[in-house]
């Protein structure tokens, strides 16, 4: 590799001049965070797979529940009304966190996967046909890769894979080759769970809407991470989930263009996405409430909503250039280790770092990691293609959040050391 490879940028629309963050601070308003596992101070490593939550969504969480809950949209009585606009005043500050154009374009959705499953399946069972064509990834999360393969067996289409180089980076050329009469719609991760590698979405919307093929964005590891806005990238499609933006689990947001969504079915069913049932018919309520069946997670919606409110006051530019820093310091020391080998070195990276260490199963190092009070992930990650693609079967996985130290990359740079000498 060469020093231009290694050499880290910093994310996109992350300036330099970004002012330096109080990690003190914002650790503090982190409660579990100051915690002992294993009588060690806690060092959680495992953003990439669930951030923690701030005191602000905790507190705005259980205030909610504790005096405003009811069922929202119907009721007339004091309770679901406020219930509503809390709601809804939500769903606003997730347009503005993805600078949206309406919020009649902002879905709540389970998470990255519901939203992914729900285009698939309202868009792709709409306009694929037999021999047309699906592109995605080699790297993508298995979210981004079975609801198509679901899809493209029942209509008889077929799932193509854009590939990448050794260093986690897509080919660019190859990617406009394949797009072709029969692509239908392109599926690329924003940031790669498995990798870090941040991709050239803005510039690969472009390409594909050169051809008239709609893209949809998996956002669920940038939304963190880097400053989204959905008009200048173009996408028709972006997707993030609330546990990766430290907010609840169980709640996340599909963002489409509103004359797409416009255009196609329901994905699912059953009260609110209504306006009249009769046993002949049913007639559908506009956006966003068509893709909207049933009673939401409400307060995960409004736990959502306080974790966005969050995030914009401590600046994503902020959030990217620390995370940033980490992120340089860590690949700078982990390579220093002999026998370790970083899995994932493209130039453009967002704050995760896998490794893979000879001789040790990477289960292993999580388990001793953990008895030091370190938290990483072990595995494949969701993402089995990407294992395959680097010849390995699993790999350790650091992810870091802004409120990370680099005391704490020195604990993990300590464990791995440590791991070294276990198994020496």
């Amino acid at each position: 590799m060469t020093s231009a490879q290694s050499a880290l940028s910093l994310p996109h629309d992350s300036p330099e001049t970004a002012p330096a963050l109080d990690v003190a601070r914002i650790r503090a308003d982190f409660p579990i965070l100051h915690q002992q596992v294993h009588g060690k101070p806690l060092v959680y490593l495992d953003n990439a797979a669930s951030s923690q939550k701030p005191r602000a969504v905790i507190d705005a969480v259980a205030r909610f529940d504790s005096h405003d809950y009811a069922n929202i949209h119907r009721g007339v009585h004091d309770l679901s009304q406020r219930a509503t606009v809390a709601y809804e005043e939500a769903r606003i500050k997730a347009q503005r966190f993805l600078n949206a154009a309406h919020d009649k374009e902002i879905i709540f959705v389970r998470g990255t996967t519901e939203a992914i499953n729900l285009v698939a399946h309202s868009y792709g069972r709409t306009v694929l046909n037999l021999g047309d064509e699906i592109l995605v990834s080699a790297m993508e999360h298995h979210s981004n890769i079975v609801p198509w393969q679901m899809v493209c067996r029942e209509r008889g289409a077929v799932l193509r894979v854009i590939p990448m180089n050794d260093d986690g980076e897509l080919l660019l050329d190859e990617y406009e080759r394949l797009i072709g009469p029969r692509t239908k719609l392109v599926g690329i991760v924003h940031v790669s769970n498995a990798l870090g590698t941040i991709n050239p979405v803005r510039q690969m919307i472009e390409i594909a809407h050169r051809h008239n093929v709609p893209v949809l964005v998996d956002g669920a590891q940038a939304a963190p991470h880097i400053p989204i806005d959905v008009q200048d990238l173009d996408c028709d499609f972006y997707a993030f989930s609330g546990h990766k933006v430290y907010g609840p689990s169980g709640v996340g947001i599909l963002y489409g263009k509103a004359k797409l969504l416009e255009s196609l079915p329901p994905y699912q069913g059953g009260g609110e996405m209504i306006s009249a049932v009769t046993f002949e018919k049913s007639f559908y309520k506009g956006l966003p409430a068509k893709f909207e069946a049933g009673t939401p997670n409400i307060t995960g919606g409004v736990g959502l909503g306080a974790a966005l409110d969050y995030l914009a006051g401590v600046g994503l530019a902020a959030i990217g250039a620390h995370e940033h820093a980490l992120l340089t310091y860590a690949t700078e020391r982990i390579r220093r280790i002999p026998n370790v080998r970083i899995i994932g070195t493209a130039k453009s990276k967002a704050s995760v770092l896998s490794f893979v260490i000879d001789g040790i199963h990477p289960h292993d190092v999580g388990t001793i990691l953990d008895r030091q009070g370190i938290a990483v992930r072990a595995g494949h990650h969701c993402a089995q293609p990407v294992m395959q693609r680097f010849r390995v079967p699993a790999t350790t996985r650091a992810s870091f959040a802004f409120y990370n130290t680099k005391d704490e990359v020195d604990a993990l740079i300590s464990g791995i050391e440590r791991t070294i000498e276990v198994f020496a």
